[in-house]
Protein backbone atom coordinates (compact mmCIF):
# COMPACT_ATOMS: atom_id res chain seq x y z
CA UNK A 1 0.00 0.00 0.00
CA UNK A 2 1.35 3.80 -0.68
CA UNK A 3 2.15 5.81 1.75
CA UNK A 4 1.55 9.76 2.31
CA UNK A 5 4.08 12.23 0.68
CA UNK A 6 7.48 12.61 2.49
CA UNK A 7 8.94 15.06 1.46
CA UNK A 8 8.04 18.18 -0.55
CA UNK A 9 10.99 20.51 -0.70
CA UNK A 10 10.95 24.32 -0.77
CA UNK A 11 11.72 25.40 -4.46
CA UNK A 12 11.57 28.00 -6.94
CA UNK A 13 10.43 25.56 -9.53
CA UNK A 14 6.54 24.70 -8.05
CA UNK A 15 5.30 25.66 -11.21
CA UNK A 16 7.58 23.15 -13.35
CA UNK A 17 5.69 19.98 -14.66
CA UNK A 18 5.97 16.82 -13.30
CA UNK A 19 7.30 13.18 -14.37
CA UNK A 20 6.54 9.86 -12.05
CA UNK A 21 9.81 8.57 -11.76
CA UNK A 22 9.23 5.02 -11.01
CA UNK A 23 12.31 3.27 -9.36
CA UNK A 24 15.40 5.00 -8.62
CA UNK A 25 18.31 2.44 -8.58
CA UNK A 26 21.80 2.20 -7.08
CA UNK A 27 22.74 5.38 -6.18
CA UNK A 28 26.49 5.25 -7.14
CA UNK A 29 25.01 4.16 -11.04
CA UNK A 30 22.04 6.68 -11.34
CA UNK A 31 21.97 9.91 -9.51
CA UNK A 32 23.45 11.48 -11.64
CA UNK A 33 20.09 10.89 -13.43
CA UNK A 34 17.94 12.64 -10.77
CA UNK A 35 20.27 15.43 -10.19
CA UNK A 36 20.29 16.29 -14.19
CA UNK A 37 16.37 15.41 -14.82
CA UNK A 38 15.29 17.53 -11.63
CA UNK A 39 16.98 20.75 -13.23
CA UNK A 40 13.92 20.11 -15.58
CA UNK A 41 10.65 18.94 -14.07
CA UNK A 42 9.54 18.19 -10.80
CA UNK A 43 10.05 14.31 -10.32
CA UNK A 44 7.84 12.39 -7.91
CA UNK A 45 9.21 9.15 -6.70
CA UNK A 46 7.46 5.49 -6.66
CA UNK A 47 9.83 3.27 -5.19
CA UNK A 48 9.82 0.31 -3.03
CA UNK A 49 12.08 1.51 -0.37
CA UNK A 50 11.72 4.84 1.54
CA UNK A 51 13.47 7.68 0.12
CA UNK A 52 16.71 9.47 1.58
CA UNK A 53 19.50 10.49 -1.02
CA UNK A 54 16.70 10.66 -3.31
CA UNK A 55 14.49 13.59 -1.81
CA UNK A 56 17.19 16.02 -2.21
CA UNK A 57 16.27 15.98 -5.93
CA UNK A 58 12.21 15.62 -5.96
CA UNK A 59 9.16 17.05 -5.24
CA UNK A 60 7.80 14.23 -3.50
CA UNK A 61 8.26 10.69 -3.28
CA UNK A 62 5.13 7.95 -2.10
CA UNK A 63 7.14 4.59 -0.75
CA UNK A 64 4.56 1.19 -2.55
CA UNK A 65 5.80 -2.20 -3.77
CA UNK A 66 6.51 -2.05 -7.14
CA UNK A 67 6.21 -5.43 -7.56
CA UNK A 68 2.32 -4.82 -6.98
CA UNK A 69 1.18 -3.08 -10.14
CA UNK A 70 -2.50 -2.32 -9.17
CA UNK A 71 -0.76 -0.42 -5.86
CA UNK A 72 1.74 1.26 -8.34
CA UNK A 73 -1.23 2.66 -10.14
CA UNK A 74 -3.29 4.14 -7.19
CA UNK A 75 0.08 5.86 -6.14
CA UNK A 76 0.53 7.12 -9.64
CA UNK A 77 -3.42 7.87 -9.21
CA UNK A 78 -2.92 10.03 -6.33
CA UNK A 79 -0.25 12.36 -7.49
CA UNK A 80 -1.98 13.03 -11.19
CA UNK A 81 -5.08 14.24 -9.72
CA UNK A 82 -3.26 16.86 -7.66
CA UNK A 83 -0.33 17.34 -9.65
CA UNK A 84 0.46 18.81 -13.39
CA UNK A 85 1.96 15.10 -14.54
CA UNK A 86 2.90 15.56 -18.22
CA UNK A 87 4.92 11.63 -18.51
CA UNK A 88 6.13 8.51 -16.80
CA UNK A 89 9.39 7.93 -16.47
CA UNK A 90 11.74 4.69 -15.57
CA UNK A 91 14.97 3.42 -16.52
CA UNK A 92 14.49 0.07 -14.45
CA UNK A 93 14.19 -2.80 -15.87
CA UNK A 94 11.75 -4.45 -14.13
CA UNK A 95 9.60 -1.49 -14.49
CA UNK A 96 9.43 -0.37 -18.31
CA UNK A 97 6.56 -2.83 -19.03
CA UNK A 98 4.30 -1.21 -16.31
CA UNK A 99 5.14 2.05 -17.13
CA UNK A 100 4.08 1.99 -20.99
CA UNK A 101 0.70 0.61 -19.55
CA UNK A 102 0.20 3.25 -16.92
CA UNK A 103 1.53 5.94 -19.33
CA UNK A 104 -0.87 4.58 -22.05
CA UNK A 105 -4.31 4.18 -19.16
CA UNK A 106 -2.92 7.98 -18.16
CA UNK A 107 -2.70 9.17 -21.96
CA UNK A 108 0.83 10.39 -21.45
CA UNK A 109 2.95 10.25 -24.24
CA UNK A 110 4.85 6.56 -24.35
CA UNK A 111 5.32 3.66 -26.68
CA UNK A 112 2.70 0.86 -26.81
CA UNK A 113 3.18 -2.03 -24.25
CA UNK A 114 3.35 -4.32 -26.74
CA UNK A 115 6.47 -2.82 -28.58
CA UNK A 116 7.81 -2.59 -24.55
CA UNK A 117 7.11 -6.14 -24.24
CA UNK A 118 8.74 -7.09 -27.31
CA UNK A 119 12.15 -5.62 -26.22
CA UNK A 120 11.79 -7.63 -23.08
CA UNK A 121 11.44 -10.82 -24.34
CA UNK A 122 14.00 -11.32 -26.33
CA UNK A 123 12.25 -14.15 -28.61
CA UNK A 124 9.93 -11.66 -29.75
CA UNK A 125 12.31 -9.25 -30.24
CA UNK A 126 13.79 -11.48 -32.76
CA UNK A 127 10.60 -12.63 -34.35
CA UNK A 128 9.10 -8.74 -34.83
CA UNK A 129 12.56 -8.52 -36.29
CA UNK A 130 13.00 -10.69 -38.87
CA UNK A 131 9.54 -11.17 -40.17
CA UNK A 132 10.06 -7.04 -40.64
CA UNK A 133 13.68 -8.19 -42.77
CA UNK A 134 15.79 -6.90 -40.28
CA UNK A 135 19.72 -8.47 -40.57
CA UNK A 136 19.47 -11.05 -37.76
CA UNK A 137 21.86 -14.13 -36.14
CA UNK A 138 20.17 -17.06 -36.49
CA UNK A 139 18.46 -17.87 -32.85
CA UNK A 140 16.25 -20.70 -31.56
CA UNK A 141 13.66 -21.05 -28.20
CA UNK A 142 14.53 -23.76 -26.16
CA UNK A 143 12.86 -25.51 -22.42
CA UNK A 144 15.73 -28.13 -22.08
CA UNK A 145 19.36 -28.73 -22.61
CA UNK A 146 18.89 -31.44 -25.25
CA UNK A 147 16.72 -29.09 -27.38
CA UNK A 148 19.95 -27.06 -26.67
CA UNK A 149 21.92 -29.19 -27.83
CA UNK A 150 20.33 -29.81 -31.43
CA UNK A 151 19.80 -26.21 -31.74
CA UNK A 152 23.33 -25.72 -31.02
CA UNK A 153 24.71 -28.86 -33.76
CA UNK A 154 21.73 -27.02 -36.27
CA UNK A 155 23.36 -23.47 -35.61
CA UNK A 156 27.19 -24.30 -35.85
CA UNK A 157 29.42 -23.95 -32.67
CA UNK A 158 30.56 -21.98 -31.41
CA UNK A 159 27.02 -20.64 -29.41
CA UNK A 160 25.40 -17.68 -27.78
CA UNK A 161 23.09 -19.18 -24.41
CA UNK A 162 21.45 -16.76 -22.79
CA UNK A 163 18.38 -16.52 -20.80
CA UNK A 164 15.25 -14.78 -22.46
CA UNK A 165 14.40 -12.05 -20.52
CA UNK A 166 17.49 -11.03 -18.08
CA UNK A 167 19.37 -8.12 -18.01
CA UNK A 168 22.87 -6.95 -17.41
CA UNK A 169 24.68 -10.04 -18.99
CA UNK A 170 23.04 -12.65 -16.29
CA UNK A 171 22.50 -15.94 -17.72
CA UNK A 172 24.55 -15.24 -20.86
CA UNK A 173 27.02 -17.85 -22.06
CA UNK A 174 29.47 -19.08 -25.10
CA UNK A 175 29.35 -22.97 -25.66
CA UNK A 176 32.22 -23.68 -27.58
CA UNK A 177 31.33 -27.29 -28.12
CA UNK A 178 28.63 -30.09 -27.10
CA UNK A 179 29.97 -30.37 -23.93
CA UNK A 180 29.63 -27.46 -22.86
CA UNK A 181 26.00 -27.13 -23.61
CA UNK A 182 24.99 -28.80 -20.53
CA UNK A 183 26.20 -26.12 -18.04
CA UNK A 184 25.14 -23.50 -20.19
CA UNK A 185 21.38 -24.26 -20.31
CA UNK A 186 21.69 -24.55 -16.68
CA UNK A 187 23.57 -21.13 -16.02
CA UNK A 188 21.03 -19.48 -18.26
CA UNK A 189 18.13 -21.22 -17.48
CA UNK A 190 19.20 -20.57 -13.91
CA UNK A 191 19.84 -16.64 -14.09
CA UNK A 192 17.67 -14.64 -11.59
CA UNK A 193 18.16 -10.91 -11.88
CA UNK A 194 15.72 -8.61 -9.91
CA UNK A 195 13.01 -10.79 -10.37
CA UNK A 196 12.62 -10.91 -14.50
CA UNK A 197 9.73 -13.03 -15.65
CA UNK A 198 10.39 -16.58 -16.91
CA UNK A 199 9.31 -18.05 -19.56
CA UNK A 200 8.21 -22.12 -20.32
CA UNK A 201 10.75 -22.16 -23.08
CA UNK A 202 12.72 -19.77 -20.86
CA UNK A 203 16.64 -19.80 -22.95
CA UNK A 204 17.80 -19.05 -26.71
CA UNK A 205 20.17 -20.48 -28.77
CA UNK A 206 21.93 -18.16 -30.84
CA UNK A 207 24.63 -18.10 -33.86
CA UNK A 208 27.86 -16.60 -32.24
CA UNK A 209 28.76 -12.87 -33.89
CA UNK A 210 32.29 -11.84 -33.88
CA UNK A 211 33.68 -8.60 -33.85
CA UNK A 212 33.24 -5.65 -31.55
CA UNK A 213 30.34 -5.01 -29.33
CA UNK A 214 28.92 -1.13 -28.92
CA UNK A 215 25.92 0.09 -27.73
CA UNK A 216 23.68 2.60 -29.22
CA UNK A 217 21.82 4.87 -26.51
CA UNK A 218 19.10 6.71 -28.60
CA UNK A 219 15.86 8.86 -28.05
CA UNK A 220 12.55 8.48 -30.00
CA UNK A 221 10.32 11.46 -30.50
CA UNK A 222 7.56 11.27 -32.54
CA UNK A 223 8.70 7.80 -34.43
CA UNK A 224 12.05 9.44 -35.08
CA UNK A 225 15.18 7.85 -33.70
CA UNK A 226 18.33 9.93 -32.77
CA UNK A 227 21.33 8.35 -31.10
CA UNK A 228 22.64 9.99 -28.24
CA UNK A 229 25.86 7.60 -27.05
CA UNK A 230 27.63 4.97 -28.96
CA UNK A 231 29.94 3.20 -26.42
CA UNK A 232 32.35 0.74 -27.39
CA UNK A 233 32.38 -2.14 -24.85
CA UNK A 234 34.67 -4.10 -22.84
CA UNK A 235 34.04 -7.74 -21.93
CA UNK A 236 35.68 -10.27 -19.66
CA UNK A 237 35.95 -13.69 -17.93
CA UNK A 238 34.98 -15.54 -20.82
CA UNK A 239 32.80 -17.34 -21.04
CA UNK A 240 30.62 -15.27 -19.93
CA UNK A 241 30.28 -11.63 -20.74
CA UNK A 242 30.99 -9.06 -17.95
CA UNK A 243 31.16 -5.92 -18.48
CA UNK A 244 34.28 -4.15 -17.52
CA UNK A 245 34.11 -0.77 -19.11
CA UNK A 246 32.73 1.44 -21.61
CA UNK A 247 34.29 3.80 -24.06
CA UNK A 248 32.83 6.60 -25.68
CA UNK A 249 33.70 9.56 -28.48
CA UNK A 250 32.01 12.12 -29.69
CA UNK A 251 34.05 11.87 -32.52
CA UNK A 252 32.99 8.22 -33.35
CA UNK A 253 32.42 7.90 -37.29
CA UNK A 254 29.62 5.37 -36.54
CA UNK A 255 27.95 8.46 -35.77
CA UNK A 256 27.78 8.53 -39.43
CA UNK A 257 27.62 4.50 -40.63
CA UNK A 258 24.19 4.57 -42.71
CA UNK A 259 24.16 1.02 -42.39
CA UNK A 260 24.05 1.72 -38.90
CA UNK A 261 22.08 3.78 -38.56
CA UNK A 262 19.25 2.54 -40.67
CA UNK A 263 19.09 -0.66 -38.80
CA UNK A 264 18.73 0.90 -35.65
CA UNK A 265 15.55 2.98 -37.71
CA UNK A 266 14.28 -0.45 -39.17
CA UNK A 267 14.73 -1.80 -35.38
CA UNK A 268 12.51 0.78 -33.58
CA UNK A 269 10.17 0.64 -36.51
CA UNK A 270 9.52 -2.70 -36.61
CA UNK A 271 8.81 -3.24 -32.89
CA UNK A 272 6.46 0.38 -33.15
CA UNK A 273 8.26 2.85 -30.78
CA UNK A 274 6.52 6.40 -30.47
CA UNK A 275 7.97 7.86 -27.52
CA UNK A 276 11.03 6.96 -25.33
CA UNK A 277 14.58 6.24 -24.97
CA UNK A 278 16.27 2.60 -26.13
CA UNK A 279 19.80 1.13 -25.49
CA UNK A 280 20.18 -1.04 -27.97
CA UNK A 281 23.69 -3.94 -28.29
CA UNK A 282 25.11 -4.59 -31.53
CA UNK A 283 28.18 -6.70 -32.49
CA UNK A 284 30.10 -5.10 -35.56
CA UNK A 285 30.27 -8.22 -37.68
CA UNK A 286 32.30 -8.53 -40.79
CA UNK A 287 28.99 -9.10 -42.50
CA UNK A 288 27.58 -5.74 -41.05
CA UNK A 289 25.83 -4.91 -37.78
CA UNK A 290 23.87 -7.71 -36.08
CA UNK A 291 21.55 -6.19 -33.26
CA UNK A 292 21.90 -8.24 -29.82
CA UNK A 293 19.21 -7.07 -28.09
CA UNK A 294 17.26 -3.49 -27.65
CA UNK A 295 16.30 -2.63 -24.13
CA UNK A 296 13.55 -0.15 -23.72
CA UNK A 297 15.58 2.49 -21.37
CA UNK A 298 18.60 4.23 -20.39
CA UNK A 299 21.50 2.54 -20.59
CA UNK A 300 23.80 1.81 -17.25
CA UNK A 301 27.11 0.90 -16.43
CA UNK A 302 27.03 5.33 -16.56
CA UNK A 303 27.11 5.28 -19.79
CA UNK A 304 24.51 8.10 -20.79
CA UNK A 305 27.16 10.04 -18.18
CA UNK A 306 29.66 9.51 -20.08
CA UNK A 307 27.90 10.80 -23.40
CA UNK A 308 27.21 13.96 -21.38
CA UNK A 309 31.06 13.94 -20.61
CA UNK A 310 32.01 13.39 -24.30
CA UNK A 311 29.51 15.76 -25.86
CA UNK A 312 28.10 18.18 -23.30
CA UNK A 313 24.05 17.09 -24.12
CA UNK A 314 22.65 15.26 -21.70
CA UNK A 315 20.97 11.73 -22.65
CA UNK A 316 19.32 11.30 -19.63
CA UNK A 317 17.30 14.59 -19.94
CA UNK A 318 16.90 14.40 -23.39
CA UNK A 319 15.07 10.56 -22.35
CA UNK A 320 13.24 12.47 -19.78
CA UNK A 321 11.85 15.37 -22.32
CA UNK A 322 11.27 11.89 -24.79
CA UNK A 323 8.91 10.43 -21.73
CA UNK A 324 7.18 13.77 -22.04
CA UNK A 325 6.34 13.77 -25.30
CA UNK A 326 9.07 16.69 -26.09
CA UNK A 327 11.93 17.05 -28.27
CA UNK A 328 15.12 17.62 -27.45
CA UNK A 329 17.90 19.30 -28.87
CA UNK A 330 20.68 17.10 -29.21
CA UNK A 331 23.64 19.50 -31.21
CA UNK A 332 26.87 18.88 -29.42
CA UNK A 333 28.20 21.50 -27.56
CA UNK A 334 31.69 19.70 -27.34
CA UNK A 335 33.79 16.50 -29.23
CA UNK A 336 35.69 14.88 -26.46
CA UNK A 337 36.34 11.43 -25.25
CA UNK A 338 35.16 9.43 -22.07
CA UNK A 339 35.71 6.27 -20.96
CA UNK A 340 34.84 3.89 -17.19
CA UNK A 341 36.42 0.87 -15.88
CA UNK A 342 34.98 -1.48 -13.52
CA UNK A 343 36.80 -3.05 -11.00
CA UNK A 344 36.72 -6.53 -9.89
CA UNK A 345 38.03 -8.49 -7.65
CA UNK A 346 40.39 -11.52 -8.61
CA UNK A 347 38.41 -14.04 -6.86
CA UNK A 348 36.15 -15.16 -4.04
CA UNK A 349 37.18 -12.11 -0.76
CA UNK A 350 36.02 -10.20 2.08
CA UNK A 351 36.27 -6.80 1.90
CA UNK A 352 38.32 -5.14 4.20
CA UNK A 353 39.09 -1.69 2.61
CA UNK A 354 39.20 -0.04 -0.96
CA UNK A 355 42.01 2.96 -1.13
CA UNK A 356 41.88 5.34 -4.01
CA UNK A 357 45.88 6.41 -4.71
CA UNK A 358 45.12 10.09 -6.30
CA UNK A 359 48.99 10.20 -6.54
CA UNK A 360 49.09 7.61 -9.70
CA UNK A 361 46.27 9.42 -11.35
CA UNK A 362 47.20 10.71 -14.80
CA UNK A 363 45.24 13.97 -16.09
CA UNK A 364 42.35 12.74 -17.95
CA UNK A 365 40.98 10.54 -14.55
CA UNK A 366 37.86 12.43 -13.43
CA UNK A 367 36.49 10.71 -10.90
CA UNK A 368 36.33 7.71 -8.89
CA UNK A 369 33.73 5.55 -7.41
CA UNK A 370 33.72 3.28 -4.53
CA UNK A 371 30.69 -0.17 -5.08
CA UNK A 372 31.85 -2.07 -1.98
CA UNK A 373 32.48 -1.42 2.18
CA UNK A 374 34.20 -3.20 4.80
CA UNK A 375 32.79 -7.28 5.03
CA UNK A 376 31.29 -6.74 1.84
CA UNK A 377 31.82 -10.93 0.08
CA UNK A 378 32.65 -10.40 -3.70
CA UNK A 379 33.11 -13.49 -6.19
CA UNK A 380 33.18 -13.65 -9.66
CA UNK A 381 30.51 -15.66 -12.55
CA UNK A 382 29.27 -17.85 -12.50
CA UNK A 383 29.10 -17.47 -8.69
CA UNK A 384 28.10 -14.15 -8.77
CA UNK A 385 28.00 -11.46 -11.69
CA UNK A 386 28.42 -7.22 -11.31
CA UNK A 387 30.34 -7.86 -8.03
CA UNK A 388 32.58 -4.65 -8.84
CA UNK A 389 34.57 -2.91 -6.19
CA UNK A 390 35.17 0.44 -7.69
CA UNK A 391 35.13 2.33 -11.03
CA UNK A 392 37.17 5.33 -12.62
CA UNK A 393 35.97 8.10 -15.04
CA UNK A 394 38.46 9.88 -17.28
CA UNK A 395 37.65 12.12 -19.88
CA UNK A 396 39.70 14.53 -22.58
CA UNK A 397 40.20 15.79 -25.55
CA UNK A 398 41.63 12.49 -26.95
CA UNK A 399 40.85 8.69 -26.56
CA UNK A 400 44.21 7.57 -26.75
CA UNK A 401 45.03 9.03 -23.80
CA UNK A 402 42.06 8.49 -22.04
CA UNK A 403 42.64 4.74 -22.50
CA UNK A 404 46.44 4.93 -22.01
CA UNK A 405 45.72 6.88 -18.41
CA UNK A 406 42.87 3.84 -17.79
CA UNK A 407 45.33 1.16 -18.53
CA UNK A 408 46.14 -0.16 -15.34
CA UNK A 409 42.95 1.00 -13.06
CA UNK A 410 43.63 -1.17 -10.10
CA UNK A 411 46.57 0.45 -9.20
CA UNK A 412 44.35 4.00 -8.77
CA UNK A 413 41.75 2.17 -6.85
CA UNK A 414 43.20 -0.41 -4.70
CA UNK A 415 40.94 -4.02 -3.28
CA UNK A 416 42.32 -5.13 -0.03
CA UNK A 417 40.66 -8.26 0.87
CA UNK A 418 40.85 -11.62 2.65
CA UNK A 419 40.58 -14.53 0.17
CA UNK A 420 37.96 -16.70 0.98
CA UNK A 421 37.49 -20.53 0.33
CA UNK A 422 34.56 -21.98 -1.34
Amino acid sequence: MTNPAVHTPDTDAREAPVLLLVGSGYRPYREYILAAVSQHYRLWLLDSADATWQLRYCAGATRVDTRNAEAVREAALDVVRSLPVVGVFTYDETQVVFCARLAQDLGLPGSPPETIASCRDKAATRAALTAAGVPQPASLTVQSAEEALAAAEKIGYPVIVKARAMAASFGVVRADGPADIAAAFAAADGADFMNLPRYPANVLVEEFLTGPEISVDAVIHDGEVTPTVIAHKRLGLEPYFEETGHDVDARDPLFEDEELLGQLRDIHRALGFVHGATHSEFKLTPAGPRLVEVNARLGGDLIPYLGLLATGVDPTVAAAHAAAGRAADLTPKQRKAAAVRFLLPEGHCRTVEVVVHEGRFGPTIHETGITAEPGDELDLPPAAFLTRYAHVVAVGDDMAHVQDDLREPERLVELRADALTD
